[in-house]
Protein backbone atom coordinates (compact mmCIF):
# COMPACT_ATOMS: atom_id res chain seq x y z
CA UNK A 1 0.00 0.00 0.00
CA UNK A 2 2.60 2.14 1.32
CA UNK A 3 5.16 1.36 -1.54
CA UNK A 4 3.31 0.32 -4.41
CA UNK A 5 5.44 -2.53 -4.87
CA UNK A 6 4.63 -5.95 -6.53
CA UNK A 7 3.86 -8.82 -4.33
CA UNK A 8 6.24 -10.93 -5.79
CA UNK A 9 8.85 -8.17 -4.31
CA UNK A 10 7.75 -7.74 -1.13
CA UNK A 11 10.77 -9.05 1.77
CA UNK A 12 11.23 -12.35 1.69
CA UNK A 13 10.79 -12.12 5.95
CA UNK A 14 6.55 -12.25 4.76
CA UNK A 15 6.83 -15.44 3.64
CA UNK A 16 5.71 -16.51 -0.14
CA UNK A 17 4.06 -13.86 -2.18
CA UNK A 18 1.15 -16.49 -3.09
CA UNK A 19 0.47 -16.78 0.23
CA UNK A 20 0.78 -13.08 1.30
CA UNK A 21 -1.76 -11.70 -1.97
CA UNK A 22 -4.22 -15.04 -1.08
CA UNK A 23 -4.65 -13.83 2.64
CA UNK A 24 -5.14 -10.25 1.06
CA UNK A 25 -7.73 -11.80 -1.42
CA UNK A 26 -9.52 -13.39 1.33
CA UNK A 27 -9.44 -10.40 3.89
CA UNK A 28 -10.56 -8.01 0.92
CA UNK A 29 -13.80 -10.70 -0.07
CA UNK A 30 -14.49 -11.52 3.50
CA UNK A 31 -15.02 -8.00 3.90
CA UNK A 32 -12.17 -8.29 7.04
CA UNK A 33 -10.31 -4.51 6.02
CA UNK A 34 -14.19 -2.85 6.10
CA UNK A 35 -14.73 -4.46 9.42
CA UNK A 36 -10.72 -3.04 10.72
CA UNK A 37 -11.74 0.23 9.55
CA UNK A 38 -14.91 -0.14 11.49
CA UNK A 39 -13.69 -1.49 14.93
CA UNK A 40 -11.33 1.61 14.49
CA UNK A 41 -14.09 4.70 14.24
CA UNK A 42 -16.60 2.96 16.66
CA UNK A 43 -13.34 2.83 19.15
CA UNK A 44 -12.98 6.83 18.92
CA UNK A 45 -16.57 7.27 18.36
CA UNK A 46 -16.41 5.72 22.22
CA UNK A 47 -14.19 8.31 23.01
CA UNK A 48 -15.94 11.21 21.74
CA UNK A 49 -13.52 11.60 18.75
CA UNK A 50 -15.39 11.12 15.85
CA UNK A 51 -17.57 14.51 14.69
CA UNK A 52 -20.93 13.68 13.15
CA UNK A 53 -22.21 17.03 13.19
CA UNK A 54 -20.20 18.29 10.01
CA UNK A 55 -19.30 16.33 7.45
CA UNK A 56 -17.65 16.67 3.37
CA UNK A 57 -17.36 14.64 0.99
CA UNK A 58 -15.14 14.67 -2.60
CA UNK A 59 -13.82 12.84 -5.24
CA UNK A 60 -10.57 11.99 -7.22
CA UNK A 61 -9.41 10.39 -10.49
CA UNK A 62 -6.38 8.46 -10.33
CA UNK A 63 -4.55 6.56 -13.72
CA UNK A 64 -5.82 2.52 -13.76
CA UNK A 65 -3.25 0.66 -15.41
CA UNK A 66 -4.75 -2.42 -16.35
CA UNK A 67 -7.81 -3.71 -17.52
CA UNK A 68 -10.50 -4.82 -15.33
CA UNK A 69 -13.97 -3.30 -14.16
CA UNK A 70 -14.69 0.46 -12.57
CA UNK A 71 -12.86 1.97 -15.12
CA UNK A 72 -13.76 5.17 -17.00
CA UNK A 73 -12.11 7.30 -19.63
CA UNK A 74 -10.60 10.40 -17.23
CA UNK A 75 -12.28 13.73 -18.70
CA UNK A 76 -9.03 15.28 -17.30
CA UNK A 77 -6.34 13.13 -18.46
CA UNK A 78 -7.32 13.47 -22.07
CA UNK A 79 -9.67 10.11 -21.58
CA UNK A 80 -7.30 7.78 -20.60
CA UNK A 81 -8.55 4.82 -18.76
CA UNK A 82 -8.61 5.99 -14.62
CA UNK A 83 -10.47 5.00 -11.98
CA UNK A 84 -12.35 7.78 -9.35
CA UNK A 85 -12.27 7.33 -5.39
CA UNK A 86 -15.42 9.00 -3.40
CA UNK A 87 -14.82 9.67 -0.10
CA UNK A 88 -17.02 10.80 2.95
CA UNK A 89 -15.23 12.41 6.16
CA UNK A 90 -16.42 13.75 9.34
CA UNK A 91 -15.31 16.82 10.49
CA UNK A 92 -11.61 16.10 11.46
CA UNK A 93 -10.56 14.42 8.44
CA UNK A 94 -11.51 10.95 9.58
CA UNK A 95 -12.81 8.61 6.44
CA UNK A 96 -16.27 7.12 7.27
CA UNK A 97 -16.97 5.25 3.91
CA UNK A 98 -15.70 5.15 0.60
CA UNK A 99 -17.13 4.25 -3.58
CA UNK A 100 -14.84 3.48 -6.70
CA UNK A 101 -16.24 3.45 -10.02
CA UNK A 102 -14.95 5.00 -13.48
CA UNK A 103 -13.08 8.26 -14.01
CA UNK A 104 -15.71 9.49 -15.85
CA UNK A 105 -19.02 8.79 -13.14
CA UNK A 106 -20.27 12.23 -12.03
CA UNK A 107 -19.58 13.03 -8.42
CA UNK A 108 -22.83 13.29 -7.70
CA UNK A 109 -24.00 10.04 -8.68
CA UNK A 110 -21.26 8.25 -6.15
CA UNK A 111 -22.79 9.99 -3.61
CA UNK A 112 -25.58 7.91 -2.56
CA UNK A 113 -23.51 4.50 -2.50
CA UNK A 114 -20.59 6.69 -0.46
CA UNK A 115 -23.59 7.63 2.20
CA UNK A 116 -25.15 3.99 2.20
CA UNK A 117 -21.26 2.58 2.43
CA UNK A 118 -20.63 4.66 6.33
CA UNK A 119 -18.81 2.16 7.82
CA UNK A 120 -20.58 2.57 11.36
CA UNK A 121 -24.67 3.46 11.89
CA UNK A 122 -25.25 7.05 11.94
CA UNK A 123 -26.80 9.22 14.68
CA UNK A 124 -30.31 9.32 14.05
CA UNK A 125 -30.73 13.15 12.41
CA UNK A 126 -33.61 14.40 14.83
CA UNK A 127 -30.46 13.68 17.73
CA UNK A 128 -27.44 14.75 15.96
CA UNK A 129 -27.92 17.65 13.23
CA UNK A 130 -25.60 16.20 10.34
CA UNK A 131 -24.59 19.12 7.39
CA UNK A 132 -22.50 17.74 4.38
CA UNK A 133 -20.42 20.44 2.80
CA UNK A 134 -20.01 19.64 -1.31
CA UNK A 135 -18.16 21.68 -3.94
CA UNK A 136 -19.76 23.04 -7.15
CA UNK A 137 -19.83 19.16 -8.84
CA UNK A 138 -22.46 18.22 -6.68
CA UNK A 139 -24.60 21.91 -7.42
CA UNK A 140 -27.76 19.79 -8.81
CA UNK A 141 -30.79 18.95 -7.78
CA UNK A 142 -30.21 15.10 -7.65
CA UNK A 143 -27.51 15.70 -5.37
CA UNK A 144 -29.98 17.34 -3.27
CA UNK A 145 -32.13 14.91 -3.60
CA UNK A 146 -29.71 12.49 -1.97
CA UNK A 147 -29.11 14.80 0.66
CA UNK A 148 -32.73 15.06 1.85
CA UNK A 149 -33.23 11.46 1.41
CA UNK A 150 -30.00 10.47 3.99
CA UNK A 151 -31.81 13.53 6.25
CA UNK A 152 -28.45 16.03 5.55
CA UNK A 153 -28.39 19.80 5.65
CA UNK A 154 -26.42 20.32 2.51
CA UNK A 155 -24.21 22.94 2.00
CA UNK A 156 -23.13 23.44 -1.66
CA UNK A 157 -20.71 25.65 -3.13
CA UNK A 158 -23.07 27.54 -6.18
CA UNK A 159 -21.88 27.69 -9.64
CA UNK A 160 -21.12 31.34 -9.99
CA UNK A 161 -20.75 31.93 -6.29
CA UNK A 162 -19.33 34.97 -5.29
CA UNK A 163 -16.30 34.01 -3.10
CA UNK A 164 -16.47 37.40 -0.97
CA UNK A 165 -19.35 39.07 0.97
CA UNK A 166 -19.26 42.53 0.34
CA UNK A 167 -16.83 43.31 3.27
CA UNK A 168 -14.10 41.36 1.21
CA UNK A 169 -14.44 38.39 3.37
CA UNK A 170 -15.86 34.83 2.92
CA UNK A 171 -19.40 34.57 2.90
CA UNK A 172 -19.76 31.14 4.03
CA UNK A 173 -16.31 29.73 5.57
CA UNK A 174 -16.08 26.41 3.39
CA UNK A 175 -15.66 23.27 5.43
CA UNK A 176 -14.76 21.52 2.82
CA UNK A 177 -11.22 21.28 3.18
CA UNK A 178 -10.78 18.37 5.81
CA UNK A 179 -11.67 15.77 2.82
CA UNK A 180 -9.40 17.01 0.53
CA UNK A 181 -6.64 16.78 3.16
CA UNK A 182 -7.46 13.32 3.66
CA UNK A 183 -7.52 12.93 0.17
CA UNK A 184 -4.06 14.02 0.05
CA UNK A 185 -2.79 11.87 2.93
CA UNK A 186 -4.07 8.28 0.97
CA UNK A 187 -2.24 10.01 -2.42
CA UNK A 188 1.13 9.78 -0.53
CA UNK A 189 -0.12 6.02 -0.52
CA UNK A 190 2.03 4.88 -4.01
CA UNK A 191 -0.27 1.60 -4.00
CA UNK A 192 -3.15 3.90 -4.25
CA UNK A 193 -2.21 6.77 -6.24
CA UNK A 194 -2.36 4.44 -9.35
CA UNK A 195 -4.47 1.56 -9.60
CA UNK A 196 -2.57 -1.46 -10.45
CA UNK A 197 -5.21 -4.13 -9.48
CA UNK A 198 -7.30 -5.50 -12.34
CA UNK A 199 -9.96 -6.25 -9.56
CA UNK A 200 -11.72 -3.59 -8.42
CA UNK A 201 -12.09 -4.93 -4.47
CA UNK A 202 -8.63 -5.68 -4.07
CA UNK A 203 -8.01 -2.15 -5.01
CA UNK A 204 -10.82 -0.67 -3.32
CA UNK A 205 -9.43 -3.36 -0.36
CA UNK A 206 -6.10 -1.29 -0.37
CA UNK A 207 -7.70 1.92 -0.11
CA UNK A 208 -9.95 0.97 2.98
CA UNK A 209 -6.95 -0.28 4.88
CA UNK A 210 -5.28 3.12 4.31
CA UNK A 211 -8.30 4.34 5.73
CA UNK A 212 -8.63 2.07 8.95
CA UNK A 213 -4.51 3.38 9.19
CA UNK A 214 -6.08 6.25 9.57
CA UNK A 215 -7.81 6.24 12.48
CA UNK A 216 -5.79 3.95 13.86
CA UNK A 217 -2.93 6.52 14.15
CA UNK A 218 -5.78 9.13 16.03
CA UNK A 219 -6.71 6.37 18.68
CA UNK A 220 -3.20 5.83 19.01
CA UNK A 221 -3.18 9.61 19.53
CA UNK A 222 -6.27 9.41 22.06
CA UNK A 223 -4.79 6.47 24.64
CA UNK A 224 -1.22 7.98 24.95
Amino acid sequence: MRSGCQWNHLPRRFGADSTVHGWFQRFVANGVLVEIWAALVAECEELGAVGWEWQAADGVMGKSRFCGAKRGPNPTDRAKMGTKKHLLVEQDGGPLALAVDGANVNDHKLLEATIDAIVIERPDSEEVLQHLCLDKAYDNRPTEEVCERAHYVPHIRRIGEEKLDRGGRKAHPARRWVVERTIAWLQRCRGILIRYDKKPENYEGLVQLACALLWFRRLERLTR
